[in-house]
């Protein structure tokens, strides 16, 4: 082949099972599943506003085909997100002055999907798995200030159709019932 290696076929790609027992992912609060698999343990702790946190923690996260949606949630924290394989995801973010931003995280780098996406602090954030043949897409976060729940604060629809009603639509199918 030249140098140029193949994309991995769905056979060859473990499947959404496999991948939640062997990294050991649990359900996540905004929907999907995660484990935490870093976090600094540099001394002394960063001094934030809401108290001290880690300099940086990282997880994975997991969409899958039976619970495909990140719903809405705003973090303090700047998060660096990585995609690893399966099935694209698409990213909703809506910034503080109300700016609309979609994302398409995935292999195609030749079509637009990226491999990296940054997150600010404060930008809404939903994410969706696309349909492909894994059922399943894996990204891993670095989020700096590591991550505390206290900075997350989960988004409901009434809430943001108010604070961006010229998004309006986009709401229900990607916050908590």
């Amino acid at each position: 082949m030249h140098g140029h290696q193949a994309s991995p076929s769905p056979a060859a790609t473990p499947d959404r099972a496999a991948v939640i027992e062997g990294l050991g992912l649990e359900k996540h609060v905004e929907g999907g599943y995660f484990r935490r698999t870093y976090q600094s343990d540099h001394r002394p702790m960063l001094e934030t506003e809401a108290g001290e946190r880690f300099l940086m923690t990282s997880i994975f996260y997991l969409l899958t085909s039976d619970s495909p949606v990140g719903h809405f949630h705003r973090n303090r924290s700047d998060i660096v997100h990585y995609y690893h394989q399966g099935d694209p995801i698409r990213y909703t973010l809506i910034h503080p002055d109300g700016t609309l931003e979609q994302v398409v995280m995935g292999p195609d780098v030749a079509n637009g999907q990226r491999l990296q996406l940054h997150v600010a602090g404060g930008v809404w954030k939903a994410s969706e798995l696309l349909e492909g043949p894994y059922g399943y897409g894996l990204i891993s976060e670095a989020v700096s200030p590591g991550f505390d729940y206290d900075d997350m604060t989960l988004g409901d629809a009434e809430t943001l159709r108010t604070q961006f009603p010229e998004h309006e639509g986009l709401f229900e199918p990607l916050t908590r019932k």
